[in-house]
């Protein structure tokens, strides 16, 4: 007699966001330093996010606004769809291997 087992499948919460759209954002954040306010600090933050309107970024920098002291002076962003549509083209011919 074979016993069936449960086996459980776990699928990265990342993972299931890129099959959603996001792709992986970078952002720079060139911040004044709250003492020295003449002096720029760089930070850089990585999440996943959907462009062009970047939510979880947005969210992000109205934390940093709210309950950070160091005021945002600019911010870079780059972006990339990780999980794309296959880049295949079909060609006429066959191919063997020994």
């Amino acid at each position: 007699m074979i016993k069936a087992e449960h086996v459980e499948t776990r699928v990265s919460e990342d993972f299931l966001k890129q099959l959603a759209g996001y792709g992986l954002a970078t952002a720079e954040i060139l911040y004044r330093l709250p003492d020295h306010p003449r002096l720029l600090q760089s930070y850089i933050w990585q999440d996943y996010d959907i462009a062009p309107n970047f939510p979880t970024l947005l969210k992000f920098l109205n934390f940093w606004t709210q309950k950070l002291e160091g005021p945002l002076h600019s911010v870079r962003v780059g972006h990339s769809k990780l999980i794309k549509p296959a880049e295949i083209r079909t060609i006429d011919g066959e191919f063997r291997l020994n």
